[in-house]
């Protein structure tokens, strides 16, 4: 992940971490795509003052990830859930083509209501 996309990815697990104005720096950089002297005049601090804050925020989110790992975590249970739908489609298609099995219809059913639980759970 390129790291303008990593950065952004982990404000949103560890934002609530970081100062106001590191948060605020962080957000208009690479969300709002801002430069330096447009952030410094929007949050009324020197251009300086904003690399400071980008590069605190940067080091935070980093060490939180690196000790907590959430972000890692989060993106590998995504990936595993979108398998394993995949897989139940797979298995339905070839239920209705093959074997019209209500057994099997009825427990993929049960899979998906569950999946779709651990997918709002995990947003």
């Amino acid at each position: 992940m390129a790291k303008n996309m990593r950065v952004a990815y982990l404000l949103d697990f560890y934002g609530d971490l970081l100062t106001d104005k590191q948060k605020d720096s962080i957000d208009q950089y690479y969300n709002d795509d801002l430069s330096l002297g447009e952030i410094a005049a929007d949050l009324g601090i020197t251009r300086q003052g904003v690399r400071d804050n980008i590069k605190r925020g940067e080091a935070v989110l980093f060490e939180m990830e690196e000790k907590l790992g959430l972000a890692a975590r989060f993106s590998e249970i995504k990936k595993g859930l979108e398998t394993i739908r995949k897989s139940v489609d797979v298995i339905d298609q070839k239920n209705m083509r093959v074997y019209r099995s209500n057994e099997i219809n009825d427990s993929i059913k049960v899979i998906l209501k569950e999946l779709d639980k651990l997918d709002k759970l995990n947003q």
